[in-house]
């Protein structure tokens, strides 16, 4: 298993700066982040580690050269947009681009993406389905065509009363992961599992690690800590952040180490990285840094 963190939260650092972080703090990889440049839409979004808008055989080399001198690898190239955006040219230009994160993928040898499948938080799950399967049916064929695999993020992406009840990204579920796996019948899908979002939600955050074994991809390591007297003020239908809050691990309600030991028993031999979201260390640079750093020092016992 590798250890290392997904590169988000350092969007002031340029990519070399990032791997310098990593190899100077004892972590094994990034998820590098390769959003098209431009002004994000939200928090933690919008980061360009690696423009991969025009990326080259020369590019990749170059980006794979520097890690090689520093002692780090990339676990995957991350971009999560809504490839199913009611929005058409939103989810027309997403389309386009996880495109090319792919093809950057197969460039660099890493032949692993980290996304969303999306969703029209408008519609249900059912009426979702169809469109679903229109776009990404061809996009795994897409996939598959240049052998890189898709890890989904189980993030329902539902932060406010705007996006109710559905959230930005279909994926949140266990019984959604099934049906979406079987639909789309091809083994280049499978997870980017964060056991925060199945805890929000009151879901057994360890029971899908031994169904799903063969479709955990990559896996984040983020908490979660869920407030009982504002659940008990606002109820689970609630816009969810009124009720938690994202934490580094070792602040929120995740045992690490069950999780740790769990995962390792799954089989699980991919990357596991830290995902930064918690509003206590975002004042600055070196607050995010030191986030990283504490997080890393809390699971390193048990990995």
């Amino acid at each position: 298993m590798q250890f290392g963190f997904q590169s988000a939260i350092l969007a002031d650092l340029s990519f070399e700066q990032v791997i310098d972080f990593a190899a100077d703090n004892g972590f094994d990889c990034v998820e590098i982040m390769c959003w098209p440049p431009g002004v994000a839409d939200r928090k933690y979004a919008g980061v360009t580690h690696l423009d991969v808008s025009n990326f080259t055989e020369a590019d990749a080399r170059k980006a794979l050269d520097y890690c090689d001198q520093k002692g780090v690898s990339i676990s995957a190239l991350g971009y999560y947009p809504n490839l199913l955006s009611p929005d058409p040219e939103e989810a027309s230009l997403s389309l386009e681009h996880l495109k090319k994160v792919i093809e950057a993928s197969k460039l660099m040898g890493l032949n692993l993406v980290t996304t969303f499948i999306g969703n029209n938080w408008n519609k249900s799950v059912e009426d979702n389905w169809p469109h679903f399967l229109e776009i990404w049916q061809p996009l795994m064929t897409f996939a598959e065509s240049h052998d890189v695999r898709i890890a989904i993020e189980n993030c329902a992406m539902y932060f406010t009363e705007d996006e109710w009840p559905g959230g930005k990204n279909l994926a949140r579920s266990p019984a959604i992961w099934r049906k979406m796996f079987a639909d789309l019948g091809s083994d280049y899908i499978g997870l980017n599992y964060d056991p925060s979002h199945l805890v929000w939600m009151h879901m057994n955050h360890l029971k899908p690690l031994k169904e799903f074994a063969d479709r955990i991809f990559h896996a984040h390591a983020k908490d979660v800590k869920v407030d009982q007297e504002r659940l008990d003020d606002v109820g689970t239908m609630a816009v969810p952040l009124s009720y938690h809050d994202p934490r580094i691990p070792g602040r929120g309600d995740i045992d690490w180490r069950e999780f740790v030991r769990c995962l390792k028993e799954s089989g699980f031999d991919g990357a596991f990285c830290i995902e930064v979201e918690d509003s206590d260390y975002e004042d600055s640079l070196e607050s995010r840094m030191q986030a990283l750093r504490e997080s890393g020092t809390h699971l390193r016992s048990f990995l």
